[in-house]
């Protein structure tokens, strides 16, 4: 590995330059006093009486993470909490990839890439780490282990901005499966949800001779052909699905279309891009799950300091120009429904697709599983993975 130290607003992209350097998050004061100003001197709109979350985030839910985020939300303590994690960049197909790479103390421990989606972060991944890396630590088995390697996806956070565009799903499986190549990980298994999932299966897709399995807490399965013999709960989720598609959201419409227009109003204001994802956090997560303010925010954080809203929306209107679904993934899945996420799964789809081998329906949690139920996806990524091992 490189040796020299890289600190986030100091851009060292060379498309030749394939060293893995190591890098610290290092936000300079100037960045948190002037999101501090922007924050008192917020300009609030008004709101419709007795409209509930109808037209959108309400202003009182807002007004009161602001005023915490304006007063007592402390980013150095997440900015110390994340770098004690060892972390690095590297350059791929002319992208500046940052990732986490979380070695186990367990020698035998078997190598997996998680990826997030949007509006997440590797800040989703923070409770998972330990009991993935260290079982044993957590009254868990030693022979259950795992080497983490966690980026963020080009054109977010500390991988962004993307510098051209073309940064599609498949391209980004592609430069997973270089930045594994390049840490010498020759067998490994991939995690994802929401993007993650779309990128986690095309990984499975373009690198199979290396991918032994890959494992999925959010799996769209659109419905097609035949319907025979299906059950309530399974008509009631294609009726979902059906739904979903007629009528996509508003926030994926704008970023499949105009993300650039929309750009401008979240990375000039700290609440619109607050808004934004908090909205998301509102609507798809377990309402009997809460998820600590803090975490919420310093995801936020993330594409605010980093200016990333414009890029990270990006991947939509590159997907969607793209005019092309996942690729033919042949490699095993494993799949963890969690019932508060936006849309999901029926089996019997999935398997008209996949080699499913492993489906664990839960009672609770939603589409920030690792958030909200860090407990539950850890067990059950290692145990689908216990078959490869």
């Amino acid at each position: 590995m490189g040796t020299s130290k890289q600190e986030f607003g100091k851009s060292n992209i060379n498309n030749n330059d394939t060293t893995i350097r190591p890098f610290r998050i290092a936000i300079s004061q100037k960045e948190l006093d002037d999101l501090q100003a922007r924050l008192t001197h917020t300009r609030w709109p008004d709101e419709l009486p007795n409209v509930d979350r109808d037209y959108g985030v309400s202003i009182d839910y807002l007004r009161d993470i602001s005023e915490y985020w304006r007063t007592s939300y402390d980013w150095r303590k997440h900015e110390s909490r994340l770098n004690k994690f060892p972390q690095f960049t590297t350059t791929i197909d002319g992208a500046n990839v940052h990732f986490l790479h979380v070695r186990s103390p367990e020698k035998d421990a078997f190598p997996l890439i998680l990826t997030h989606g949007w509006p997440g972060s590797i800040v989703e991944f923070l409770d998972v780490i330990g009991p993935l890396t260290n079982p044993k630590a957590y009254g868990g088995n030693p022979t259950d282990a795992f080497h983490l390697v966690i980026p963020s996806i080009p054109g977010y956070g500390f991988s962004g901005p993307t510098l051209e565009s073309g940064w599609n799903v498949n391209r980004i499986a592609l430069a997973w499966a270089e930045l594994m190549r390049r840490l010498g990980y020759d067998r490994y298994g991939a995690q994802g949800g929401d993007w993650g999932s779309a990128i986690s299966r095309n990984l499975g897709a373009v690198d199979s001779k290396h991918v032994c399995g890959v494992h999925l807490n959010y799996l769209p399965t659109v419905p097609t052909g035949e319907l025979n013999s299906i059950s309530n709960k399974d008509e009631a989720r294609i009726e979902q699905m059906k739904s979903y598609l007629a009528t996509p959201a508003g926030y994926m419409v704008l970023q499949s279309t105009k993300p650039q227009t929309l750009s401008y109003a979240l990375t000039d204001s700290p609440i619109g891009q607050l808004a934004w994802i908090a909205e998301k956090f509102i609507e798809w997560t377990d309402p009997k799950i809460s998820v600590a303010v803090d975490y919420l925010l310093t995801n936020v954080m993330i594409y605010w300091l980093t200016r990333t809203a414009g890029s990270s929306a990006r991947l939509y209107y590159e997907n969607t120009i793209g005019k092309r679904g996942p690729l033919p993934c042949s490699v095993p899945l494993g799949v963890a429904v969690f019932p508060y996420d936006i849309v999901l799964p029926i089996r019997h789809l999935a398997e008209r697709q996949y080699d499913i081998v492993h489906w664990t329906e839960f009672d609770r949690g939603g589409h920030f599983a690792a958030l909200e139920t860090p407990n539950l996806l850890t067990e059950d990524i290692q145990s689908y993975f216990r078959r490869f091992r």
